[in-house]
């Protein structure tokens, strides 16, 4: 568990670079395991599981993914995973550290870049797990349909609507 001082600094964000897939894969599998798992099926655990591995989140930010982390000292504590600047597949923060602004920042950056690559965005998507519903409502995400069970893995989609003055 960090110190108190690392829990009180500001994180710094920044793009993953090669070589930090394993680093946030564990992130992604730490959190995930805590707070995702207990709701899913096995099926559902392995197929995300898979989806979260190193070699996989490599292979996708080779592609049209694109991973951005937040860090403390040397310590990586959040991270989000958007698709085509228009989809988010990942959004984790270490347990200690939620609840302080992480994944808001994470968000925001994400959806400044977003709209940079498609000005005419009006909206960015995400499948959100039962746990991860309530927070992003908080972060402005509405619901767009029933949940859906899919491999075994439970999400509910969501859209946050982007004006066009951001």
């Amino acid at each position: 568990m960090p110190n108190d001082c690392a829990m009180n600094e500001t994180p710094i964000y920044r793009f993953m670079q090669p070589g930090e897939e394993r680093a946030v894969s564990d992130l992604v599998t730490r959190v995930f395991s805590q707070f995702v798992a207990p709701a899913f099926v096995r099926r559902g655990v392995l197929s995300f599981l898979s989806y979260a591995k190193p070699r996989s989140l490599a292979a996708r930010s080779r592609a049209d993914y694109v991973v951005r982390i937040a860090q403390v000292q040397t310590r990586i504590v959040g991270m989000i995973e958007i698709r085509a600047y228009r989809h988010i597949s990942l959004l984790f923060v270490e347990k200690q550290f939620q609840g302080q602004g992480i994944s808001k920042a994470l968000l925001q950056q994400t959806l400044d870049l977003c709209r940079r690559q498609h000005p005419d965005l009006t909206g960015i998507t995400v499948n959100a797990s039962p746990y991860a519903v309530a927070i992003y409502e908080r972060l402005g995400f509405r619901q767009q349909g029933p949940e859906i069970t899919e491999n075994g893995v439970r999400f509910t989609p969501m859209m946050r609507l982007l004006p066009h003055d951001v």
